[in-house]
């Protein structure tokens, strides 16, 4: 082997090795790691008149082995003394890279076929936007998406989030975050 063809095959290995060593990342176009979210993604009720829409949500580099998603939005600042579950989505095929605005309507119409919306904190499936109480600051809304090393969690209807969060963490091969903030002052 020449010098240049080494030279060659050597840097062609270290750009795969860059390319595969990617972090998984989470993002969206709707709103910036620590930025705030939007009144269209706050909750309609509780004192909140916002659209409840959920943000867009895309994702690349998933870690090898990935067999299907799930995304969980907690608010750990919501005075429960164990957080708040705004919203929790499994069964996420493996092949889909996003979620597009609006894919937390309650009746699954805008999630990816086979994935299956959670219950949360409100009593109900699909996705529950930011209310915290008035005057309590700003809270952290964290987005998690969790690669899963199985096709599917089978889960009963009735799970709460925890239950689903359990489940996910033991399947899980990684995990990428993106915090959103929201508060109220009146």
């Amino acid at each position: 082997m020449t010098k240049l063809s080494l030279a060659m095959c050597l840097s062609t290995l270290t750009l795969a090795a860059t390319a595969s060593a990617a972090p998984f990342k989470l993002t969206s176009p709707d709103f910036k790691e620590g930025a705030t979210l939007s009144d269209k993604s706050s909750f309609n009720s509780f004192g909140c008149t916002g659209e409840n829409v959920s943000p867009e949500l895309d994702w690349a580099n998933a870690p090898a082995g990935t067999k299907s998603f799930a995304l969980m939005v907690r608010d750990p600042d919501a005075p429960t003394g164990s957080g708040w579950w705004h919203w929790v989505v499994y069964n996420i095929p493996a092949d889909a890279k996003s979620l597009p605005a609006g894919a937390g309507k309650a009746d699954n119409s805008a999630v990816p076929k086979g994935a299956v919306q959670g219950n949360t904190d409100f009593g109900t499936a699909g996705y529950g936007g930011p209310c915290p109480p008035v005057g309590s600051g700003n809270h952290h809304y964290v987005f998690t998406l969790f690669a899963l090393k199985v096709e599917k969690l089978d889960l009963p209807a009735t799970a709460t989030a925890a239950f689903v969060g359990f489940n996910v963490m033991a399947s899980s091969l990684g995990k990428a975050t993106l915090t959103g903030l929201y508060g109220r002052k009146k």
